[in-house]
């Protein structure tokens, strides 16, 4: 359901739904913060010049039926705006795709989350490519004269289940001491798994840390859920640890250390001729041994090389040329 069409909604996430930071940036403002609103759906608040701090973009909605995350935010920066020289870091909030949340879509012509990439191919004129490009703009913009503590959490939900319900995937690319400050950070959110990821394949937290040297991380917390009907409890420990490094706290001892996962390979559709052996309602983290056939594209037959990999989003109804899955090994 849209946020227009659920007047019940509360109207902390329904004005973050529809990317309206109005009242928040006022308040940021006020307190003496230098905020801006580049692009509808974005909003960047700094604290003084010659003050070094972290900077931090926060996204949610990059898929428009995620919604999840969009609530958590609303509430965590509904309050946070209230009290605001609590807020110790330089921050960005970027709502992703907000045509697709206004419809309850998961986009409006393709996947935004696979528009980070200077080549889009026959992609280049959707929806999706004309905002990616305003993204990138206000994510540069933004990390332009930035200190060397940059964080990017793009924060979603999964569509399927997982035997991790919740998850990360972190680049390959960000150096030892940032890694370790993310998984830290990871391990505080409750999240289960982190898988590392060494090649993009145009995904807004990898772009970041490609080119901005964020520590960026795509985080699936738990599961699709309608606007306004979201079981918030679920992402209590997410929230909170957020709202610590938001407002500069000292971080706590994570319940557990996530587990760690290599990326064995991408699974790549080649053609209209790509099958899957298991479909898009395979639950995240399947084990699978090795030899097993994983998908076949005409010629190319995709087979498990390890004693066991797990496959995590599996999806043979990707366009061709996009991954339908990606085969992990634990590594820690």
């Amino acid at each position: 359901m849209s946020s227009a069409a659920n007047p019940a909604l509360p109207e902390a996430v329904r004005v973050l739904a529809e990317g309206d930071f109005g009242a928040v940036a006022q308040r940021f403002a006020e307190a003496g913060f230098a905020v801006a609103l580049p692009a509808p759906g974005i909003l960047t608040v700094k604290g003084a010049a010659h003050a070094q701090r972290p900077s931090v973009l926060v996204s949610v909605g990059v898929h428009g039926d995620e919604t999840g995350p969009i609530e958590m935010v609303a509430w965590l920066v509904e309050a946070l705006s209230r009290t605001p020289q609590a807020l110790a870091v330089d921050l960005m909030l970027c709502v992703g795709n907000i045509d697709a949340i206004a419809r309850g879509q998961r986009f409006i012509d393709a996947d935004l989350n696979r528009m980070f990439r200077a080549d889009r191919g026959p992609l280049a004129g959707t929806a999706e490519s004309a905002r990616a490009d305003a993204l990138v703009a206000a994510t540069c913009a933004f990390f332009e004269g930035a200190g060397p503590q940059r964080w990017h959490l793009d924060l979603h939900t999964a569509i399927r289940p997982s035997h991790y319900p919740m998850f990360a995937i972190v680049p390959e690319l960000i150096p030892d001491t940032p890694r370790q400050a993310l998984l830290g950070w990871l391990g505080q959110a409750a999240i289960g798994a982190v898988i590392m990821n060494p090649k993009s394949v145009g995904t807004y937290s990898y772009y970041s840390s490609e080119h901005h040297g964020a520590a960026g991380t795509t985080v699936e917390l738990g599961r699709v859920g309608t606007l306004g009907q979201n079981d918030l409890a679920q992402f209590a420990d997410a929230s909170a640890a957020l709202d610590r490094l938001l407002r500069g706290l000292p971080a706590i001892q994570a319940k557990a250390a996530p587990h760690v996962f290599a990326t064995a390979r991408q699974v790549i559709k080649l053609s209209e001729a790509f099958t899957m052996s298991v479909g898009r309602e395979t639950w995240n983290f399947t084990p699978m041994k090795k030899g097993e056939v994983i998908a076949t594209d005409g010629d190319t037959v995709y087979r498990v090389e390890h004693d066991e990999e797990l496959v995590v989003f599996p999806n043979p109804d990707v366009r061709v040329g996009l991954r339908a899955g990606l085969m992990v090994t634990r590594i820690g």
